[in-house]
């Protein structure tokens, strides 16, 4: 088979090597409907490529690293971004690129094209899962398209691609993947049109937007909707937008732009449109039999169908697991960009003064009838906000992963993480919380008859500097250790902060943050050097928004806490008033019925699985090392402190290796004190990560069953480059 195939080319039985969409268009195609002129690089090129850049033994070697089904989503998606970047690394070898090249420069010269997936397995006779890879529109030249030939070939390894790998059958030694290169028509309208609605088997469903149709597959622009009768053709409803926004294709991409003034209070599509677009879908599902799919476009008055596809159940509605939740945290840039002012100028603003309001409250005056009433109140506003978290603060950080994507697209690194270096030193408030927990370990250090006053647990006068500033540690950051969970209450008091801060003030001084080689500043040019003048304020923006959502990361857990730790507040004064009636005899059944007062004060963090303990350690005794991901390069030497209960961080000693099933934003006050960080939990996103490299420490996330195969104690060794740690100490090999 040639690997440069025109629609006439292809039969029925090219299916395994074409893929659906492809199939679907030269059908289309053949039976005098109107498509783009249209191209594909059939599965077999791909498959060359693989075979002859010794790319499969290397995806090989990243997908077996851990089992998929034991990976958080971070990790999934470190996995697809490293086999991303190898895909953009490694050019189409020899005569294989010569003859695509020719063919490219030859179809399609200049002219601006849209580059889709078309993978065997895309589109099912019963199961769809469109989205899961990935096209680009308004790619033009034979090096671009060459080079988004390669991202639709990665994208067969995109996170959702490997949550969904059984269900779509992935098999690195059998998946394949096509590639169609497509017209790029100039739409002035454009939509979609399902000649089923599925929810009413009678109808059929049709939306449109002015421009280009990646604004309604987005997200980021309402569409007009029109309800039609399935037999008839008549409109039984339509339901009309805010029409302001319309996506036209600029230099290298799309943008969204403002919608002409006279455009707005008009459909996109008139009466005898909208009846074209039914009779087309229609006859496109007598020709598959079956219900169709289809994106269309009007260009120049002329309906051009994009692509077609059977309306099937989605793929992605589970109801078992929360992978269809996970995908739908990917964000457009214009998404994004809105969520951004949401939450800096709104949500974490009302955090901050929520916290404030319910802090300066005094709960000893209260009687029990109030109190209970306060307790209640700050239970549903510590609710209102796990909810705003999952649904605003959690989906920004698709920032990072944008910016992480835009960036090496535009670069082409050999480190695909280099995109860190321009988010880190972004003012975490974890960092602030260090900095004010070294100042008091400053204090102490010049004053040796204050750190014998702490060490034998008594506490200065009230107005010594040292008690002042602990005050103020407490106003804004609350208790140490206390994870935002929701799960456990978990107050150590002034105590547990002393005992901490004494370790800080045994060591000369406070160690600097990362003072990285690396020259950022010339690393930030390089970077927007990849783009045209008329791109220049996207990259910008691209970047300011994964800075932004680098810090917001790490910062929205520290206002969370501060909620959750006056709700705690309350909770304590509740249940010591429950415990001493007579000092509070009044309407004490308001307090009892209360369920915040009826759970448990304190709670440990999870323990690791039972599985740790015995099979797990005998595979220990054989090796002596895990490999886990890299997520901060360096390589250290040091004393194993697990950490499986909240104490144990407590119990942390400078010098110390934590090891932890995952560095809760909360527990990061530790960090400064280790010598490097080993987690469970993987990803380069996750916050031991993170904080880990503000401190240039050596860090290795996604390390299984860490926490079973090391104990407090056992001398480590960890390399932050390759992501593998090693146990020095001799006794587990008896």
């Amino acid at each position: 088979m040639k690997s440069f195939l025109q629609l006439y080319d292809i039969t029925d039985g090219d299916l395994e090597q074409v893929g659906g969409k492809t199939l679907a268009l030269a059908r289309l195609h053949q039976h005098k409907i109107r498509v783009p002129k249209t191209f594909c690089v059939p599965c077999h090129v791909y498959d060359s490529y693989l075979s002859g850049t010794r790319l499969k033994d290397r995806i090989l070697m990243e997908i077996n690293r851990k089992a998929i089904e034991k990976m958080r989503w971070e990790e999934i998606w470190d996995v697809s971004l490293r086999i991303r970047n190898f895909f953009l690394t490694t050019p189409i070898p020899g005569r294989l690129g010569q003859s695509l090249a020719r063919e490219i420069h030859t179809h399609c010269g200049t002219a601006p094209v849209a580059v889709r997936s078309s993978a065997p397995a895309e589109d099912g006779k019963s199961t769809s899962f469109a989205g899961v890879h990935e096209s680009f529109l308004n790619v033009s030249g034979t090096d671009a398209i060459l080079k988004h030939i390669r991202l639709v070939w990665a994208s067969l390894y995109s996170d959702a691609a490997l949550l969904y790998r059984k269900e779509l059958g992935l098999d690195i030694s059998k998946s394949s993947m096509a590639v169609v290169i497509q017209e790029l028509i100039p739409s002035d309208r454009s939509g979609v049109f399902f000649s089923i609605n599925p929810s009413d088997s009678a109808q059929s469903v049709l939306e449109s937007v002015y421009g280009l149709n990646q604004g309604l597959v987005d997200g980021d622009i309402d569409p007009d909707r029109w309800i039609i009768d399935r037999f008839s053709g008549n409109i039984l409803k339509h339901t009309e937008p805010m029409r302001d926004h319309y996506a036209l294709p600029v230099l290298d991409g799309v943008s969204l732009e403002s919608l002409p003034e006279d455009l707005r209070n008009k459909p996109p599509l008139n009466e005898q449109e909208i009846r074209q677009v039914w009779e087309t879908g229609i006859k496109a599902e007598r020709l598959f039999n079956r219900p169709q799919d289809m994106e269309w476009a009007f260009s120049r008055d002329r309906l051009v169908v994009l692509q077609a596809r059977p309306v099937t159940s989605s793929g992605f509605k589970d109801s078992d697991d929360k992978r269809a939740w996970y995908l739908s945290l990917h964000r457009s840039h214009e998404n994004l960009k809105t969520l951004h002012d949401k939450i800096e100028n709104s949500l974490i603003p009302e955090m901050i003064l929520t916290a404030d309001k319910m802090g300066q409250i005094h709960l000893p005056e209260m009687t029990n009838a109030a109190l209970a009433n306060e307790i209640k109140t700050r239970q549903e506003i510590y609710d209102h906000w796990v909810k705003v978290y999952w649904a605003d603060f959690i989906p920004f950080a698709h920032g990072i992963r944008l910016f992480g994507q835009v960036y090496n697209d535009a670069v082409r690194p050999e480190d695909p993480y280099e995109f860190m270096k321009l988010l880190e030193k972004t003012g975490l408030k974890s960092i602030e919380r260090n900095r004010l927990l070294e100042k008091l370990a400053d204090v102490i250090r010049q004053d040796p008859d204050l750190n014998e006053t702490l060490a034998i647990g008594d506490e200065p006068a009230g107005d010594h500097l040292f008690m002042v500033l602990l005050e103020e540690f407490v106003s804004k950051f609350g208790d140490l250790a206390c994870q935002t969970s929701g799960a456990s209450e978990c107050y150590q008091g002034n105590t547990a902060i002393i005992r901490i801060i004494l370790q800080f003030a045994r060591r000369p001084s406070a160690p600097a943050l990362k003072n990285d080689k690396t020259d950022i500043h010339a690393l930030r040019e390089k970077y927007l050097a990849c783009f045209y003048s008329e791109k220049q304020a996207f990259a910008k923006d691209i970047l300011h928004l994964g800075r932004a959502s680098y810090r917001l990361r790490d910062d929205d857990n520290i206002h969370l806490g501060r909620i959750e730790a006056r709700l705690f507040e309350a909770v304590r004064e509740g249940r010591n008033r429950l415990a001493d009636p007579d000092a509070y005899p009044f309407d004490l059944e308001r307090l009892a019925e209360l369920p915040a007062l009826s759970s448990p004060l304190e709670g440990p963090v999870p323990s690791p699985e039972k599985e740790t303990a015995s099979g797990v350690k005998d595979l220990w005794l054989k090796a002596r090392q895990v490999v886990g991901h890299p997520a901060g390069p360096g390589i250290a030497k040091g004393c194993a402190r697990v950490i499986l209960e909240q104490d144990d961080l407590l119990e942390f000693k400078q010098g110390e290796v934590l090891i932890c099933q995952g560095v809760d934003p909360n527990m990061t006050f530790v960090v400064p004190l280790a010598a490097a960080v080993i987690e469970e939990r993987g990803g380069m996103l996750i916050h031991g990560a993170i904080i880990a490299r503000e401190y240039g420490l050596p860090c290795v996330t996604g390390a299984s069953h860490i926490t079973g195969l090391i104990r407090t104690g056992d001398q480590v060794t960890v390399d932050g480059y390759l992501g593998i740690v090693t146990c020095d100490t001799g006794e587990l090999e008896s």
